[in-house]
């Protein structure tokens, strides 16, 4: 692809040997020698998700016609041997931790694959090195699968190089010899969204990058105890873990003497109110503002490890206004940014010298926005043009095609809108659209933060209403899970519990509720919903019935995506007769 627009260079899918890994790979320590891997035996990188089953390995690895498979310990090690016999590509696997349980035909250790560079001599590996091309495959990632089959996008050289360059132009890191970034990796690095900003990026300014531990995802995992110890002066979180740090902070406060509460609330009022006026007449922050930096912003920043972090980015989707405003209060100003896989995992960021409240920001510079098929208010899909644009789908050439046009523009599925200075302001995806029987369109998110916000005991709510006559919701609430397995428990959790006591039920468990239907909490709920409603302008939108959901959303149950989104049709087809019932 050239810089002239109508230039369009098409490029084959690889046919290189692949690479797939799973687990969580520890990059400090084979970084150096997957790197020479990759350039000797030409190999493609494909990254698999640790909490996948055996059935979602086998498809990524057959997809990718995958010659080699890299687990992390012997829990992962047997999943692919479940489904070995159906991988006709595979030659080999290497297990890089733990000592193996069996030997067997084609199963290596890390020492043992090691041995294999020890007979390739230097001027193989320059003759390769100079044979690589920017526009030739890189990666390949995998969507979360949402709404279908996962799709390998295909990532080149020069959608990585040139998209970290160009996101480091419109974001505050520090560069050696001035100032070190130092930064935490928790994140799966088979998103490219975690590559971007946790490799690519921090190896492009020479970061002193740390990894967390395992277990870093999990509910009350160990991440803020790494954050703590680690202490980043940038931090780029997705909505899910922003989510944990303020159930975390919210906890700490419902804890707290009726004094502290007090001056917390004091704190929260001053810093809301200091930052989106920014400053006074002076240029300088209120007296009132520094008082309150010192009682509770610097204490809380300390707690969750930020006392020198000058930057916080918000990735992916699910950022709600009322989140974003509840850590501005606490002086934390998260950068919302937007990007998808095919867009290398960005392509607007907010920033210091680039941010409106609640936007996600401007474009990279040197990329194309588009909003297309306009609605009366203005929302429509965003096509996107830029060297960040990837090169289509490994294997689905018709995919590749409706979502690529014959320009370099993707067709994104994003629904949202440009305003007149240029910032993108992003509201749902065009598969999360409810279309009624009545023709209209209505976008759930909104509705659904509505929910959340008015009524703190629901953890997810889901909108429904596909060509019926009006919109329903199911809820789930916020329930224990279980650390080891992620799965949830009927048990509440104690700001869950506490809501109850304040509506005068003594309910701990969500079966309490949905078996015998505590009349006090339904009528909080109802009551929360009626405020909702008060909101909406339009009748079509408001929620006529709702349901609680006897266990909460997760990604053991399969109602989440890997990156926590939400899988509607998954949900709506595993929960269809709940749904049906609503409209008979």
């Amino acid at each position: 692809r050239t810089g002239n627009e109508g230039t369009w260079i098409r490029v084959l899918p690889p046919t290189l040997p692949s690479y797939v890994t799973l687990g969580n790979l520890c990059l400090l320590k084979v970084l150096s020698d997957l790197t020479f891997f990759f350039v000797v035996f030409r190999g493609i990188a494909v990254g698999i998700f640790p909490t996948n089953s055996s059935q979602a390995c086998r498809f990524i690895a057959e997809n990718s016609e995958a010659n080699i498979i890299m687990v992390e310990d012997d829990w992962q090690l047997q999943k692919i041997l479940k489904i070995r016999q159906y991988l006709n590509h595979l030659k080999a696997i290497v297990q890089y931790k733990d000592k193996l349980r069996e030997k067997m035909p084609g199963l290596y250790t890390w020492q043992e694959f090691l041995e294999v560079g020890k007979f390739v001599p230097d001027e193989t590996l320059d003759r390769v090195i100079d044979s690589q091309k920017p526009n030739q495959c890189c990666t390949l990632i995998y969507t979360a699968g949402t709404t279908g089959s996962p799709r390998a996008v295909m990532i080149s050289h020069d959608n990585i190089t040139w998209t970290s360059g160009a996101v480091l132009q419109g974001l505050s890191y520090s560069l050696p010899p001035n100032n070190q970034e130092i930064l935490v990796s928790y994140l799966p690095l088979c998103l490219i969204s975690a590559q971007m900003f946790e490799v690519w990026i921090p190896i492009t300014i020479g970061a002193s990058l740390f990894f967390a531990e395992p277990d870093a995802m999990k509910v009350r995992g160990s991440l803020i105890n790494t954050l703590r110890e680690v202490r980043p002066t940038s931090f780029c979180g997705a909505a899910g873990i922003w989510e944990e740090f303020q159930e975390s902070m919210n906890s700490t406060y419902s804890s707290s003497t009726p004094f502290r509460k007090g001056i917390i609330n004091w704190a929260k009022k001053v810093g809301y109110k200091a930052n989106t006026r920014l400053e006074d007449e002076n240029g300088q922050n209120p007296v009132s503002f520094r008082l309150a930096k010192k009682l509770v912003f610097d204490k809380v920043r300390k707690v969750l490890g930020f006392d020198r972090c000058i930057q916080f980015l918000s990735i992916g989707s699910g950022i709600t206004k009322e989140m974003q405003e509840f850590f501005l209060s606490y002086d934390i100003i998260l950068f919302q940014t937007y990007g998808m896989t095919e867009t290398t995992g960005a392509h607007s960021a907010s920033s210091d010298e680039s941010h409106k409240w609640f936007s996600c920001g401007k474009p990279m510079t040197g990329s194309k926005t588009q909003v297309r098929d306009e609605d009366r208010e203005g929302l429509g899909e965003f096509h996107i043009w830029g060297r960040n644009v990837s090169m289509g789908y490994l294997n689905n050439e018709h995919k590749t095609k409706r979502i690529f046009d014959n320009k370099g523009w993707l067709h994104t599925g994003d629904v949202g809108f440009l305003d007149p200075e240029g910032y993108l302001h992003f509201a749902s995806r065009l598969e999360d659209v409810i279309m009624t029987s009545r023709g209209e369109r209505i976008f759930p998110v909104s509705i659904e933060n509505m929910i959340k916000e008015q009524i703190p005991i629901v953890h997810y709510a889901m909108v429904v209403g596909n060509q019926a006559r009006f919109l329903c919701a199911l809820l789930t609430l916020k329930c224990l899970v279980n650390e080891d397995t992620g799965e949830p428990r009927h048990n509440l959790t104690p700001e869950a519990i506490e809501y109850c006591r304040k509506h005068n039920s003594k309910v701990t468990k969500v079966t309490e509720l949905t078996e015998n239907q505590d009349p006090s909490i339904d009528a909080a709920i109802q009551k929360g919903i009626d405020a909702v409603n008060k909101e909406l302008s339009s009748e079509s939108h408001k929620i006529q019935k709702w349901k609680i959901l006897e266990k909460d959303f997760s990604m053991k149950g399969g109602e989440l995506g890997p990156t926590m989104k939400l899988r509607r049709t998954y949900v709506t087809r595993r929960l269809h007769q709940i749904i049906s019932s609503f409209y008979k």
